[in-house]
């Protein structure tokens, strides 16, 4: 089974940028046009691009709206996108403007009514985002803790028919040491839903060590700004 390759792209201010271990106050703004960078992931061979709203997850609305639709128009990417998913008129937006997927982080513990008609309502093209922080689910741009471990609300999303997790060590995100692979081998195992490993894939030994888990997807984010991870030959050990 091969598994897909997600480079990452999150907004802030209508920019390209990464954050350390979720620090906003640590910021590197990478593209002034983030359209730039997914048409060089494009042109890498990318067929998907995670995009992630940082202001959104923050604050809760849109904010970098336009900048999404600009890329979903102008590649022939798979577009999903986090970050500030809070209602059902958003989610709306989004997949009337080409996205294919959106992702509930906050929303689906904030409001579980909302996540579960989400699901009903639009099936495939909702996943949920788990932000693991230590050991409990992080909301609000990680700011805050949820209380709830990754298993309760795996085992909740699931049988509610949530077929897609993306799971995000924070402690590693933007740190480039190595993905989690432990953490992922025991998701893969436990639970049947596509689940996509997020958060320091740093190297071409992670993306090979996570493909072979059999995982839906990775999303690498930094090593595709800096270089150490070439994505193109990412894409291909993963086929």
């Amino acid at each position: 089974m091969s598994m897909n390759i997600f480079p990452a792209i999150d907004l802030v201010q209508g920019k390209a940028v990464r954050l350390y271990k979720g620090d906003y106050a640590q910021m590197t703004v990478y593209d002034d046009d983030p359209l730039n960078t997914a048409r060089r992931f494009e042109a890498a061979g990318a067929e998907y691009l995670h995009m992630v709203d940082l202001e959104g997850a923050r604050d809760g609305g849109t904010p970098n709206f336009d900048t999404v639709r600009r890329v979903v128009e102008n590649t022939s990417l798979f577009v999903e996108i986090g970050g500030g998913i809070r209602d059902m008129d958003v989610i709306r937006r989004y997949l009337s403007a080409g996205v294919k997927r959106v992702i509930l982080g906050t929303a689906a513990i904030a409001d579980e009514a909302f996540a579960r008609e989400a699901i009903e309502r639009f099936g495939p093209a909702i996943a949920l985002g788990a932000d693991i922080k230590d050991g409990e689910v992080a909301i609000r741009g990680w700011l805050e803790l949820s209380g709830m471990t990754l298993d309760a609300f795996c085992e909740k999303y699931q049988a509610m028919g949530a077929e897609t997790l993306i799971c995000t060590d924070v402690s590693r995100d933007g740190a480039m040491v190595g993905a989690n692979r432990a953490l992922y081998a025991d998701l893969q195992r436990k639970y049947r839903m596509n689940i996509v490993a997020s958060g320091g894939v740093s190297s071409m030994e992670d993306v090979e060590a996570l493909a072979g888990l059999g995982l839906y997807g990775a999303i690498i984010g930094k090593a595709c700004y800096t270089g150490a991870i070439d994505l193109k030959k990412a894409i291909e050990v993963s086929a």
